[in-house]
């Protein structure tokens, strides 16, 4: 069953609704959107389990789907330009895979559709288990409790942002951390090999190990009209690192 997701838009003309990260919100893309507002009908969604949507008991790909396809459907949406990044991306492929007939165009940043090993989520997943935010009386003593765990200060600040005063005297998550502890096999799993014909752009980073020159042989095969891009001197985190590449890779295909 589908949720009503929080949403931002801006702007008119083609439509091109964006999904963000795992740990992230649409806010990610916030300068993004307020730039490509003057050329587009920017939408910026907060997927379920995170930002301003709603929790839920379960997060999957094709629930994650759904409820941008029940979005898209409130807000008469066709010809769409679809944008994910990372988990945003495999939403935005499953998405592809069950509605293409209201895609223009599909634009995946820095994932493919294969497995994904934890890696270094499992400090993530460890540290915001254990993070109490009820208990802590400051951001401060988050983010030292983060720094103990984390050992990268960007992804401590990147986790922050979804930091907030749910009460004037109480901290929490905007997103939802035991139903992503309990489902991050699900979300780092491959996806089904259903081929997706939209015409689809992959993004990646350069410096990035998320997609590699031994997916491109998968990629072509299950995404016959697609095209990889690679913004050399970016990591995972395309869009944040070169947004202006991001931002003439969309308007390409808009």
């Amino acid at each position: 069953m589908s949720v009503e997701l929080f949403y931002r838009r801006e702007g008119s003309g083609t439509p091109v609704v964006v999904l963000h990260g795992l740990f992230g919100s649409g806010d990610n893309f916030g300068s993004i959107g307020r730039t490509l507002s003057a050329e587009f009908d920017m939408v910026l969604v907060d997927e379920r389990d995170h930002g301003r949507s709603p929790h839920t008991e379960r997060i999957t790909y094709p629930l994650m789907a759904e409820d941008v396809h029940a979005l898209v459907t409130k807000l008469g949406l066709k010809e769409i330009v679809l944008v994910g990044h990372s988990m945003g991306g495999k939403t935005a492929i499953t998405f592809a895979q069950r509605w293409p007939e209201l895609l223009k165009h599909l634009v995946v940043i820095d994932i493919g559709p294969r497995e994904y090993p934890i890696g270094d989520h499992a400090a993530i997943i460890a540290a915001l288990a254990s993070s109490d935010p009820a208990s802590k009386g400051s951001r401060k003593e988050m983010e030292d409790h983060l720094s103990a765990l984390i050992p990268e200060p960007g992804v401590v600040q990147f986790l922050m942002k979804s930091l907030y005063w749910e009460q004037p005297d109480r901290l929490g998550w905007r997103f939802n951390v035991p139903v992503l502890q309990r489902d991050m096999d699900h979300i780092l799993a491959a996806m089904g090999p259903e081929v997706v014909r939209v015409p689809t752009l992959f993004i990646r980073g350069g410096k990035s190990g998320y997609i590699t020159r031994e997916d491109l042989p998968q990629l072509k095969e299950q995404f016959p009209q697609s095209r990889v891009e690679t913004v050399p001197y970016a990591g995972h985190w395309v869009h944040a690192q070169a947004p202006e590449e991001v931002m003439d890779f969309i308007r390409s295909v808009a």
